[in-house]
């Protein structure tokens, strides 16, 4: 997208739409397999209440896991990333200590940072903490997480701009993401705008099945026609 008031405006449009139907909407490009480009059921969305998700990444490993010594904490760099990166800017943060169900790499005072730089979110295969903080800390940003961990334990960024791993969703820098309730996306960037308009699409033709299902018109052979049977 490279007008940027169209892409201001595509993001937007975005936010109108559920992540289930974007997924749907990518799927009459064939430009990936079905079966890729979604994170797992292990990735929740512990924002529900908020509308989608919609950024670009900005992405790190990160490790609070392993005893001893803090590791060195690239933390800076992830920041400098962030500034540098298109917005909105999702941060999407892989955990990759020897304990990831143990890890807590998110709390609610990196997240008012993070956003106060331009972040409408994080993502993170590991643990977060503060939620109740982040909610009233950072109103309007979005947590992804498998579940919520206590201790910071000794949580440092290892890398920051590179290619990770969540959830089993690949993700590079500056890839176009969207989330909500029903999971996370990866929208291709340069067919973001065409994605947009089928999806809306997309949501007209729901409506109108959901119509003839309730409506006069209905009949089975007309249901089964309907589904593809």
């Amino acid at each position: 997208m490279s007008d940027s008031l169209s892409s201001r405006a595509v993001l937007e449009g975005f936010r109108a739409v559920d992540s289930a139907t974007v997924s749907n909407a990518i799927e009459a490009f064939q430009v990936r397999d079905r079966t890729q480009g979604y994170a797992s059921l292990d990735l929740r969305c512990l924002t529900p209440e908020l509308p989608p998700l919609v950024g670009y990444a900005v992405t790190c490993r990160a490790d609070s896991t392993t005893p001893g010594p803090r590791r060195p904490n690239r933390l800076n760099d992830l920041l400098d990333a962030l500034v540098r990166a298109p917005k909105p800017a999702v941060i999407v943060v892989q955990a990759v200590g020897p304990d990831r169900l143990r890890s807590c790499l998110v709390g609610d005072m990196i997240s008012a940072a993070y956003q106060k730089l331009g972040a409408s979110g994080v993502v993170t295969d590991g643990g977060i903490r503060d939620l109740a903080g982040i909610r009233r800390r950072a109103p309007g940003f979005h947590v992804f997480a498998p579940g919520m961990v206590v201790s910071h334990g000794n949580a440092a960024i290892l890398e920051a701009n590179v290619p990770v791993s969540v959830c089993g969703l690949d993700v590079r820098p500056g890839d176009l993401l969207h989330g909500d309730a029903n999971g996370l996306v990866l929208v291709p960037a340069s067919l973001a705008a065409a994605v947009l308009d089928r999806a809306r699409k997309t949501l007209d033709e729901e409506n109108q099945f959901f119509d003839f299902l309730g409506g006069p018109a209905y009949s089975f052979e007309g249901l089964k026609r309907l589904l593809g049977g």
